[in-house]
Protein backbone atom coordinates (compact mmCIF):
# COMPACT_ATOMS: atom_id res chain seq x y z
CA UNK A 1 0.00 0.00 0.00
CA UNK A 2 1.47 3.36 -1.05
CA UNK A 3 2.27 5.87 1.67
CA UNK A 4 -0.20 8.73 1.90
CA UNK A 5 1.04 12.10 0.65
CA UNK A 6 2.16 14.37 3.51
CA UNK A 7 0.10 17.41 4.44
CA UNK A 8 2.31 20.49 4.78
CA UNK A 9 1.14 23.91 5.93
CA UNK A 10 3.22 26.67 4.33
CA UNK A 11 2.92 29.84 6.38
CA UNK A 12 3.80 32.92 4.34
CA UNK A 13 2.49 33.58 0.83
CA UNK A 14 5.23 35.88 -0.42
CA UNK A 15 7.60 34.93 -3.23
CA UNK A 16 9.65 32.41 -1.25
CA UNK A 17 6.77 30.77 0.58
CA UNK A 18 4.83 30.44 -2.66
CA UNK A 19 7.83 29.02 -4.53
CA UNK A 20 8.42 26.37 -1.86
CA UNK A 21 4.71 25.56 -1.78
CA UNK A 22 4.77 25.02 -5.55
CA UNK A 23 7.88 22.82 -5.29
CA UNK A 24 6.41 20.69 -2.51
CA UNK A 25 3.08 20.29 -4.33
CA UNK A 26 4.88 19.26 -7.52
CA UNK A 27 6.64 16.63 -5.41
CA UNK A 28 3.29 15.18 -4.38
CA UNK A 29 2.66 16.80 -1.00
CA UNK A 30 -0.74 18.26 -0.15
CA UNK A 31 -0.07 21.91 0.51
CA UNK A 32 -2.11 24.48 2.39
CA UNK A 33 -0.71 27.95 1.75
CA UNK A 34 -1.62 30.65 4.29
CA UNK A 35 -0.91 34.37 4.29
CA UNK A 36 -1.86 37.10 6.73
CA UNK A 37 -4.05 39.08 4.28
CA UNK A 38 -7.28 37.13 3.59
CA UNK A 39 -8.07 39.10 0.42
CA UNK A 40 -4.70 38.15 -1.06
CA UNK A 41 -5.30 34.48 -0.27
CA UNK A 42 -8.70 34.71 -1.95
CA UNK A 43 -6.97 36.15 -5.02
CA UNK A 44 -4.43 33.29 -5.05
CA UNK A 45 -7.27 30.77 -4.82
CA UNK A 46 -9.19 32.46 -7.60
CA UNK A 47 -6.30 32.97 -10.03
CA UNK A 48 -4.37 29.78 -9.13
CA UNK A 49 -1.04 31.63 -9.31
CA UNK A 50 0.77 34.36 -7.39
CA UNK A 51 0.64 37.12 -9.98
CA UNK A 52 2.25 39.64 -7.62
CA UNK A 53 5.50 37.71 -7.04
CA UNK A 54 5.57 34.74 -9.43
CA UNK A 55 3.43 35.62 -12.44
CA UNK A 56 2.98 32.94 -15.05
CA UNK A 57 3.64 30.00 -12.69
CA UNK A 58 0.39 28.05 -12.19
CA UNK A 59 -0.30 26.31 -8.91
CA UNK A 60 -0.14 22.50 -8.96
CA UNK A 61 -3.37 20.69 -8.17
CA UNK A 62 -2.26 19.80 -4.66
CA UNK A 63 -1.72 23.42 -3.56
CA UNK A 64 -4.66 25.02 -1.74
CA UNK A 65 -4.53 28.66 -0.61
CA UNK A 66 -6.21 28.74 2.80
CA UNK A 67 -7.73 31.79 4.50
CA UNK A 68 -7.92 30.50 8.07
CA UNK A 69 -4.71 29.65 9.93
CA UNK A 70 -6.45 26.94 11.95
CA UNK A 71 -7.65 25.26 8.77
CA UNK A 72 -4.18 25.40 7.26
CA UNK A 73 -2.63 23.76 10.31
CA UNK A 74 -5.33 21.18 11.12
CA UNK A 75 -3.85 17.71 10.71
CA UNK A 76 -0.63 19.02 9.12
CA UNK A 77 2.29 16.61 9.22
CA UNK A 78 4.79 19.46 8.96
CA UNK A 79 4.76 23.24 9.02
CA UNK A 80 7.05 25.37 6.86
CA UNK A 81 7.37 29.04 7.79
CA UNK A 82 8.53 31.54 5.18
CA UNK A 83 8.00 35.01 6.64
CA UNK A 84 10.38 37.95 7.24
CA UNK A 85 12.52 37.68 10.37
CA UNK A 86 10.71 40.57 12.08
CA UNK A 87 7.45 38.58 11.88
CA UNK A 88 8.94 35.21 12.82
CA UNK A 89 8.18 35.23 16.56
CA UNK A 90 4.68 36.63 16.06
CA UNK A 91 3.85 33.94 13.51
CA UNK A 92 5.24 31.17 15.73
CA UNK A 93 3.01 32.35 18.58
CA UNK A 94 -0.01 32.22 16.29
CA UNK A 95 0.94 28.77 15.00
CA UNK A 96 1.88 27.12 18.32
CA UNK A 97 -1.64 26.54 19.76
CA UNK A 98 -2.69 24.64 16.61
CA UNK A 99 0.20 22.16 16.53
CA UNK A 100 -0.11 18.49 17.39
CA UNK A 101 2.60 17.14 19.67
CA UNK A 102 4.40 15.37 16.81
CA UNK A 103 4.14 18.12 14.18
CA UNK A 104 7.57 19.33 13.10
CA UNK A 105 8.28 22.96 12.22
CA UNK A 106 10.85 24.16 9.70
CA UNK A 107 11.53 27.61 8.35
CA UNK A 108 13.09 29.25 5.32
CA UNK A 109 13.48 32.64 7.03
CA UNK A 110 16.95 34.21 6.93
CA UNK A 111 17.83 36.72 9.60
CA UNK A 112 18.03 37.34 13.33
CA UNK A 113 15.31 38.45 15.71
CA UNK A 114 15.20 42.28 15.62
CA UNK A 115 16.22 44.09 18.81
CA UNK A 116 17.35 40.93 20.64
CA UNK A 117 19.69 39.60 17.93
CA UNK A 118 18.74 36.04 18.85
CA UNK A 119 19.14 33.27 16.31
CA UNK A 120 15.80 32.01 15.06
CA UNK A 121 16.24 28.52 16.49
CA UNK A 122 16.49 30.15 19.92
CA UNK A 123 13.23 31.99 19.30
CA UNK A 124 11.57 28.78 18.12
CA UNK A 125 12.75 26.82 21.15
CA UNK A 126 11.37 29.44 23.53
CA UNK A 127 7.95 29.52 21.85
CA UNK A 128 7.53 25.90 20.73
CA UNK A 129 9.48 24.17 23.49
CA UNK A 130 12.73 22.19 23.35
CA UNK A 131 11.03 18.91 22.44
CA UNK A 132 9.59 20.13 19.14
CA UNK A 133 11.40 18.90 16.02
CA UNK A 134 12.63 21.97 14.11
CA UNK A 135 14.81 22.63 11.09
CA UNK A 136 16.09 25.46 8.92
CA UNK A 137 16.17 25.51 5.11
CA UNK A 138 18.85 27.73 3.58
CA UNK A 139 21.16 28.00 0.61
CA UNK A 140 21.61 29.76 -2.74
CA UNK A 141 18.04 29.93 -4.00
CA UNK A 142 15.98 32.62 -5.71
CA UNK A 143 12.24 32.07 -5.52
CA UNK A 144 11.63 32.75 -9.21
CA UNK A 145 14.13 30.09 -10.30
CA UNK A 146 12.76 27.48 -7.89
CA UNK A 147 9.23 28.15 -9.12
CA UNK A 148 10.44 27.85 -12.72
CA UNK A 149 11.94 24.42 -11.98
CA UNK A 150 15.53 25.50 -12.54
CA UNK A 151 18.31 23.47 -10.85
CA UNK A 152 18.76 24.46 -7.19
CA UNK A 153 20.53 23.02 -4.14
CA UNK A 154 19.97 23.93 -0.47
CA UNK A 155 20.79 22.61 2.98
CA UNK A 156 18.34 21.48 5.65
CA UNK A 157 19.84 21.69 9.16
CA UNK A 158 18.37 20.25 12.34
CA UNK A 159 19.53 18.82 15.65
CA UNK A 160 17.13 15.97 14.82
CA UNK A 161 18.76 14.01 11.99
CA UNK A 162 15.59 12.09 11.13
CA UNK A 163 13.60 15.31 10.84
CA UNK A 164 16.22 16.90 8.61
CA UNK A 165 16.08 13.84 6.35
CA UNK A 166 12.29 13.98 6.24
CA UNK A 167 12.16 17.66 5.25
CA UNK A 168 14.92 17.14 2.69
CA UNK A 169 12.92 14.24 1.27
CA UNK A 170 9.85 16.43 0.82
CA UNK A 171 11.93 19.03 -1.05
CA UNK A 172 14.13 16.75 -3.13
CA UNK A 173 13.27 16.37 -6.83
CA UNK A 174 14.96 15.99 -10.19
CA UNK A 175 15.63 19.75 -10.23
CA UNK A 176 15.95 20.51 -6.51
CA UNK A 177 18.64 18.88 -4.38
CA UNK A 178 18.40 19.07 -0.59
CA UNK A 179 21.40 18.17 1.59
CA UNK A 180 21.24 17.69 5.35
CA UNK A 181 23.34 19.01 8.23
CA UNK A 182 23.27 19.24 12.01
CA UNK A 183 24.87 22.70 12.04
CA UNK A 184 21.85 24.88 12.72
CA UNK A 185 23.93 27.80 14.03
CA UNK A 186 26.27 27.88 11.05
CA UNK A 187 23.42 27.76 8.54
CA UNK A 188 21.54 30.53 10.35
CA UNK A 189 24.56 32.83 10.53
CA UNK A 190 25.46 32.17 6.89
CA UNK A 191 21.93 32.95 5.76
CA UNK A 192 21.68 36.17 7.75
CA UNK A 193 25.18 37.61 7.30
CA UNK A 194 25.39 37.06 3.53
CA UNK A 195 22.61 39.64 3.14
CA UNK A 196 24.84 42.23 4.81
CA UNK A 197 27.65 41.50 2.37
CA UNK A 198 25.23 41.68 -0.56
CA UNK A 199 24.36 45.25 0.40
CA UNK A 200 28.10 45.96 0.37
CA UNK A 201 28.52 44.32 -3.02
CA UNK A 202 25.67 46.39 -4.40
CA UNK A 203 27.27 49.57 -3.08
CA UNK A 204 30.62 48.62 -4.59
CA UNK A 205 29.13 47.83 -8.00
CA UNK A 206 26.88 50.86 -7.86
CA UNK A 207 29.95 53.03 -7.39
CA UNK A 208 31.57 51.29 -10.39
CA UNK A 209 34.49 49.91 -8.38
CA UNK A 210 34.68 46.91 -10.68
CA UNK A 211 34.88 43.13 -10.60
CA UNK A 212 38.15 43.05 -8.63
CA UNK A 213 36.58 44.95 -5.75
CA UNK A 214 33.49 42.73 -5.81
CA UNK A 215 35.59 39.56 -5.63
CA UNK A 216 37.62 40.97 -2.75
CA UNK A 217 34.49 41.96 -0.87
CA UNK A 218 32.93 38.53 -1.28
CA UNK A 219 36.10 36.76 -0.15
CA UNK A 220 36.78 39.00 2.84
CA UNK A 221 33.07 38.97 3.62
CA UNK A 222 33.18 35.19 3.87
CA UNK A 223 36.08 35.54 6.30
CA UNK A 224 33.96 37.82 8.49
CA UNK A 225 30.98 35.47 8.38
CA UNK A 226 33.20 32.56 9.36
CA UNK A 227 34.72 34.50 12.28
CA UNK A 228 31.31 35.24 13.73
CA UNK A 229 29.86 31.83 12.98
CA UNK A 230 32.76 29.93 14.52
CA UNK A 231 32.62 32.15 17.61
CA UNK A 232 28.98 31.18 18.04
CA UNK A 233 29.62 27.45 17.56
CA UNK A 234 29.11 26.96 13.83
CA UNK A 235 31.20 24.57 11.76
CA UNK A 236 33.70 25.62 9.11
CA UNK A 237 32.32 23.16 6.52
CA UNK A 238 28.98 24.98 6.65
CA UNK A 239 30.58 28.30 5.72
CA UNK A 240 32.38 26.87 2.71
CA UNK A 241 29.24 25.05 1.60
CA UNK A 242 25.87 25.95 0.12
CA UNK A 243 24.60 27.89 3.13
CA UNK A 244 27.79 29.93 3.39
CA UNK A 245 29.89 30.56 0.31
CA UNK A 246 27.16 29.40 -2.08
CA UNK A 247 24.50 31.74 -0.74
CA UNK A 248 27.01 34.57 -0.41
CA UNK A 249 28.15 34.38 -4.04
CA UNK A 250 24.57 34.19 -5.32
CA UNK A 251 23.31 37.12 -3.28
CA UNK A 252 26.28 39.36 -4.02
CA UNK A 253 26.38 38.84 -7.78
CA UNK A 254 22.82 38.66 -9.12
CA UNK A 255 20.31 41.49 -9.32
CA UNK A 256 17.48 39.18 -8.28
CA UNK A 257 18.91 39.79 -4.79
CA UNK A 258 16.94 42.47 -2.94
CA UNK A 259 19.92 43.14 -0.69
CA UNK A 260 22.24 43.70 -3.63
CA UNK A 261 19.62 46.04 -5.14
CA UNK A 262 19.50 47.92 -1.83
CA UNK A 263 23.25 48.54 -2.12
CA UNK A 264 22.91 49.64 -5.73
CA UNK A 265 20.18 52.08 -4.72
CA UNK A 266 22.22 53.50 -1.84
CA UNK A 267 25.12 54.06 -4.24
CA UNK A 268 22.74 56.12 -6.41
CA UNK A 269 21.97 58.34 -3.45
CA UNK A 270 18.57 56.91 -2.47
CA UNK A 271 17.61 56.68 1.19
CA UNK A 272 16.81 53.32 2.76
CA UNK A 273 13.08 54.06 2.64
CA UNK A 274 13.25 55.16 -1.00
CA UNK A 275 15.18 52.01 -1.88
CA UNK A 276 12.69 49.77 -0.05
CA UNK A 277 9.83 51.41 -1.92
CA UNK A 278 11.61 50.86 -5.22
CA UNK A 279 12.37 47.19 -4.41
CA UNK A 280 8.84 46.55 -3.16
CA UNK A 281 9.70 43.61 -0.87
CA UNK A 282 11.38 42.98 2.47
CA UNK A 283 15.15 43.60 2.49
CA UNK A 284 16.41 41.38 5.32
CA UNK A 285 19.98 42.69 5.22
CA UNK A 286 19.02 46.13 6.55
CA UNK A 287 17.92 44.82 9.94
CA UNK A 288 20.44 41.98 9.90
CA UNK A 289 23.32 44.47 9.60
CA UNK A 290 22.44 46.10 12.90
CA UNK A 291 21.94 42.82 14.76
CA UNK A 292 25.07 41.16 13.38
CA UNK A 293 27.17 44.25 14.09
CA UNK A 294 26.00 44.33 17.71
CA UNK A 295 26.53 40.59 18.12
CA UNK A 296 30.07 40.87 16.72
CA UNK A 297 30.86 43.76 19.06
CA UNK A 298 29.55 41.83 22.07
CA UNK A 299 31.72 38.83 21.17
CA UNK A 300 34.80 40.89 20.25
CA UNK A 301 34.69 39.57 16.66
CA UNK A 302 36.28 41.83 14.07
CA UNK A 303 33.94 42.49 11.11
CA UNK A 304 35.19 45.62 9.32
CA UNK A 305 32.95 45.29 6.24
CA UNK A 306 29.88 44.82 8.41
CA UNK A 307 30.94 47.81 10.53
CA UNK A 308 31.16 50.10 7.51
CA UNK A 309 27.82 48.93 6.12
CA UNK A 310 26.28 49.55 9.53
CA UNK A 311 27.66 53.09 9.46
CA UNK A 312 26.18 53.67 5.99
CA UNK A 313 22.77 52.34 6.98
CA UNK A 314 22.44 53.70 10.50
CA UNK A 315 24.87 56.60 10.84
CA UNK A 316 24.47 58.26 7.47
CA UNK A 317 28.03 57.61 6.31
CA UNK A 318 28.62 58.28 2.63
CA UNK A 319 29.20 54.96 0.81
CA UNK A 320 32.42 56.22 -0.82
CA UNK A 321 33.80 57.14 2.58
CA UNK A 322 32.95 53.65 3.86
CA UNK A 323 34.86 52.01 1.02
CA UNK A 324 37.81 54.33 1.56
CA UNK A 325 37.87 53.41 5.25
CA UNK A 326 38.21 49.75 4.31
CA UNK A 327 41.02 50.47 1.85
CA UNK A 328 42.94 52.50 4.45
CA UNK A 329 43.04 49.74 7.05
CA UNK A 330 46.49 48.66 8.18
CA UNK A 331 48.34 46.05 6.16
CA UNK A 332 48.02 42.55 7.64
CA UNK A 333 48.33 38.84 6.75
CA UNK A 334 45.36 37.54 4.79
CA UNK A 335 44.77 34.75 7.30
CA UNK A 336 44.36 37.26 10.12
Amino acid sequence: MAAQSPVIAVIGAGSWGTALAILLARNGARIRLWGHVPEEIDQLARERENRTFLPGVPFPEGLTPTRELGDALAGADEVLIAVPSHAFATVLRLVAPHLAADTGVCWATKGLEPASGRLLHEVAEEILGPERATAIISGPSFAREVAAGLPTAVTVASADEAFAERIAGHLHSDCFRAYTSNDVIGLEIGGAAKNVMAIGAGISDGLAFGANARAALITRGLTEIMRLGLALGGKIETFIGLGGMGDLVLTCTDDQSRNRRMGLALARGLTIDQAKQEIGQEVEGVMATQEIYHKACALGVEMPITEQIQRVLYQGLDPRTAVQALLERDQRPEAG
